[in-house]
């Protein structure tokens, strides 16, 4: 928006606010003028049409004009409720207006004078009253709050509609015609975009319709072409600065995919051969291997960490909790110990002695694959040749962790792995510096998970098909999304929920109880337990969602399902139905809502955790579905992925030309781009790579 001294002006100094105020609007993330002109409204209210009162309807919002023909009166219907009515006229009628607890009405509004008003109108045979309007003086200045399209905010508590809309008004003054494009001439030439005052005025204040979709085109396609220019600079600096290794052929390969305990589906091997050819290719490998719960990652990664291992590399896979680590560390090191490959578990809630010990071989080289938690990117960590780096469930890792442990060695290949299964399209929008790879087949032989959206009155034939599931020996988990009992939310607290269960519903069988605030070592006691078969039902937080395997668990129950997204959902159900057993999955949910139950629907109908996201990004949108945070990309303001992939497309295609043009956008008409650019992606300035 160009650098004007204004934009960086304190809100405090704005007309309006003073210091108290000013920590209200801080409270929403807006501290300057710039702040306040791009916080962008969440909806809008068409207030343009002005009505005579003879046509207002029952139970619409509209604005109309009229003079105040009486004065405030004031009544107390009951304790703690206070009504002030006044009437209001025209040429055609007559109509009360009525606001409830709001004394100040009586000081303010004035008989004899006339005002815009709107509001919601309510009519009882012939008697029209209109409910909390909203009013404005008719003296001849702007109307903000009526008679035209207005803005609604996201807020806070005491700041009201009002107050925002008169920061923002006061804020677009100051910079009003002196805001300063980003975007290049023929860039707006060839997508027709508006220019950017008349962009920012009318995102708030559109005169009308076609003004606002001009408005928030030009922005939205602004944003996701900053997105795009980051992240593809991203890629072409990773690409241009590190000559990678070249690891070789390895002659034991195709023996050793032959030694596994099962034959590779056609879409291992597809990703296997893409990985083998990043490995040799003398670029650093950045991939992202895709895959639903259960298609065989690991597998893949397997393969990947043998090959470097035989090329004389060390390798190492992080994941992000301690009994995913444990249980990554038994698959590696039984598929890999005939082929004398030295595998070694590095986790938090080691012994120091073991621990440091550990340590040691690591550094000597006498580990050849090292699998663990965070406890990888700690700084005594040192490893004698690390050549390839996986990390698991990349949704839980920070791209500065990724690059911490790829940092252990000298431009090392780097495997990310992840379950959430994520539309390509928007996978190769959010994961721009990563290339992509999708394992899109479940092994044969797996069947798909019964599911079913159930509500309360189904909870004793449920139970009932739970205790005879356990009964043939089968094991069944519980989830709830809560730890505690909340007041402002409605939902069965995990604790709670472990009490009904062990003391009630199943007070004959063995329940166990696990959730975020334990201990880890109590946590690990647990699932131990479990996976054991020392426990026939597990209740649970979320805790659960990511990686365990415990193929005898065949039933997944999930209380207040309507807290969760669809994605979240079908990870909870991958941890069951991955043994030959037929398994099911029951959501409960109290909720009427037609959205909730439309959502579980889609859990019912498929099992295809594509199709699955897809839904999920339409009925919720973005939000934090791929935690954008977590890799360093900059929140999206106005853009929605989803709704506005058209505007995606056309903002990558613009991207890459841009860049193909001026690399380093160090071209006179490129300079406010990369200023902007670079305040986007603060967090990843030496990543863009534009020194």
């Amino acid at each position: 928006m160009g650098s004007l001294e204004e934009l960086r002006k304190p809100v405090r100094y704005l007309k309006g606010i003073g210091e108290v105020r000013a920590a209200l609007f801080n409270r929403l993330g807006i501290f300057t003028v710039e702040d306040a002109i791009s916080y962008f409204p969440r909806e809008y209210e068409d207030r343009s049409r002005l009505k005579k009162i003879f046509e207002l309807r029952d139970g619409e919002s509209c604005s109309f004009m009229g003079t105040v023909a009486s004065e405030v009166s004031e009544t107390t219907p009951r304790k703690g409720l206070k009504l002030y009515k006044a009437f209001v006229m025209d040429q055609t009628g007559v109509i009360t207006a009525t606001w409830f607890n709001q004394r100040y009405i009586k000081s303010v509004l004035r008989r004899g004078v006339s005002y815009v008003f709107y509001g919601r109108i309510n009519r009882k045979y012939r008697i029209f009253e209109v409910l909390n309007p909203v009013f404005e003086k008719l003296d001849g200045s702007e109307l903000k709050n009526t008679c035209r399209i207005v803005p609604v905010y996201p807020s806070t508590s005491n700041l009201t509609q009002n107050m925002i809309r008169n920061a923002i008004s006061n804020a677009l003054k100051l910079v009003e015609g002196k805001l300063e494009d980003a975007l290049p001439q023929w860039v707006r030439n060839r997508y027709n975009l508006s220019e950017i005052n008349y962009s920012i005025r009318n995102i708030h204040f559109p005169l009308s319709e076609e003004d606002f979709k001009n408005a928030r085109y030009r922005l939205a396609f602004e944003e996701l072409l900053l997105l795009q220019l980051g992240l593809l600079r991203i890629k072409s600096a990773l690409e241009e600065s590190k000559e990678g290794i070249v690891f070789g052929k390895v002659p034991e390969m195709e023996e050793f995919i032959k030694s596994l305990p099962f034959n590779l589906t056609d879409a291992q091997k597809k990703v296997f051969k893409e990985i083998e050819q990043d490995m040799e290719s003398p670029r650093v490998m950045n991939r992202l291997v895709q895959g639903d719960v259960g298609s065989g990652k690991t597998v893949v990664a397997v393969l990947a960490m043998f090959k470097a291992v035989k090329c004389g590399y060390q390798a190492a896979i992080m994941a992000p909790t301690e009994i995913l680590a444990r249980q990554h560390y038994k698959t590696v090191s039984q598929l890999l110990s005939n082929y004398g490959v030295n595998c070694r578990l590095l986790v938090g809630g080691m012994t120091p002695k073991a621990k440091k010990e550990a340590l040691e071989d690591i550094e000597k080289g006498k580990v050849d694959v090292v699998v663990g938690t965070h406890a990888l990117i700690e700084e005594n960590v040192r490893f004698e040749n690390l050549g390839l780096v996986v990390t698991d469930e990349q949704h839980r890792f920070g791209v500065r962790q990724r690059a911490v442990l790829s940092q252990k060695g000298e431009n090392v290949d780097m495997l990310v792995m992840t379950a959430t299964p994520i539309p390509r399209t928007l996978a190769l929008i959010l994961y721009g510096d990563l290339d992509i790879s999708i394992i899109d087949q479940l092994p044969p032989g797996r069947k798909p998970v019964k599911t079913y959206a159930v509500d309360e009155s189904m909870r004793e034939r449920i139970n009932a098909f739970i205790r005879k599931k356990v009964r043939e020996g089968r094991q069944v988990y519980i989830v709830c999304p809560l730890v505690e009992e909340s007041e402002s939310i409605e939902a069965v607290s995990v604790q709670e929920l472990a009490e009904r269960v062990a003391r009630r519903d199943f007070r004959d069988l063995k329940v166990g109880l696990v959730h975020g605030k334990l201990k880890p070592k109590e946590k690990d006691k647990i699932m131990t337990e479990f996976a054991g078969g020392k426990i026939d039902i597990l209740v649970s937080t979320t805790v659960i969602e990511v990686g365990v395997d415990v193929p005898n668990a065949t039933v997944m129950v999930v209380e207040n399902a309507e807290r969760f997204g669809l994605a979240q959902l079908h990870q909870l159900r991958g941890r069951v139905g991955r043994g030959k057993e037929q398994s099911y999955c029951i959501l409960y949910s109290s909720s009427d809502r037609q959205e909730v139950s439309e959502r579980l629907k889609v859990m019912e109908k498929t099992n295809d955790g594509f199709e699955i996201s897809e839904k999920d990004l339409e009925l919720r949108g973005p939000g934090e579905f791929f935690g954008t945070r977590q890799h360093g990309i900059p929140d999206l303001k106005i853009a929605n992925l989803y709704r506005d992939i058209e505007i995606l497309k056309k903002a990558q295609e613009a991207a890459m030309e841009i860049l193909e043009r001026d690399a380093l956008l160090a071209a006179e008409e490129n300079l406010l781009l990369k200023k902007q650019l670079l305040k986007r992606f603060e967090s990843r300035l030496k990543e863009l790579s534009f020194n």
